[in-house]
């Protein structure tokens, strides 16, 4: 069953650690799932809204999130334990987050795709290993709705909820040494989107247009953790025609 609104899960007390001097992690579980997602995004907003003396910056993960600190700040000018003090902080904090039942309804980010060929080397590979056609594996991919979970790895670079499992396949062997920005690939049962040029592993199986980075940008990350995305398949002339917008 889903929390109900203005409790925290039960089942995974949140523990609290320190990371360096300036920083502590809130460990919510160690199991990717949507409740655990839910706690930590309602647990960042209610930071974001509620920032105690000295907060700077928090980062979402699958089952952590990591909050950093101005130690001085924390500790008001030196007279008490900074990690003590924000330890209490958040744990106040966490007596006060309400979480809901189901994540609030956004819209869904289409992501534009053209699959296979040179954009998606590995189609032909992820298809043979699953006992797929290419045309199958493309039709599982942009089925579902995705969750973005967080971002990481790289700016930009969202790791992704809700990948049918019969497209699960292994990282590659040997890495490549430049991964294409815009790249689609698969590793386990996760699929993602590399959102700069960067080595990588990953099953590549089509590229998109759209810029998941923009460094110039108000907001340099298309994707945030908590929104929903989806796959739609584009033909090569699309590609370059939506390349050409974007740049």
């Amino acid at each position: 069953m889903p929390p109900s609104p203005g409790k925290l899960p039960t089942n995974n007390p949140v523990q609290l650690y320190a990371l360096g001097d300036s920083t502590i992690v809130l460990q919510f579980g160690d199991a990717i799932s949507q409740e655990i997602h839910r706690t930590i995004q309602a647990v960042g907003a209610y930071l974001k809204e509620h920032p105690f003396p000295g907060f700077l910056e928090q980062v979402p993960a699958f089952t952590t999130l990591t909050v950093y600190y101005n130690s001085w700040l924390a500790s008001q000018a030196g007279r008490l334990d900074p990690y003590a003090e924000v330890a209490s902080q958040l744990q106040e904090l966490l007596n006060q987050v309400q979480v809901p039942a189901d994540s609030a309804a956004s819209p869904i980010v289409e992501i534009p795709v053209c699959y296979g060929g040179s954009f998606g080397p590995d189609l032909e590979w992820v298809a043979r290993h699953t006992g797929l056609m290419p045309e199958q594996v493309i039709g599982l991919h942009t089925a579902p709705e995705y969750l973005v979970y967080m971002i990481g790895f790289a700016p930009g670079f969202p790791y992704l909820g809700g990948m049918d499992e019969q497209l699960a396949a292994p990282r590659k062997d040997q890495p490549r040494a430049e991964v294409p920005a815009g790249s689609v690939g698969i590793a386990g049962k996760q699929t993602g989107i590399y959102s700069l040029p960067t080595p990588g592993g990953w099953q590549l199986i089509g590229r998109t247009p759209r810029r998941l980075f923009t460094p110039e940008a108000a907001s340099p990350s298309l994707l945030q953790a908590g929104q929903r995305l989806r796959f739609v398949p584009i033909t090569e002339q699309e590609y370059y025609q939506l390349q050409e917008h974007e740049s």
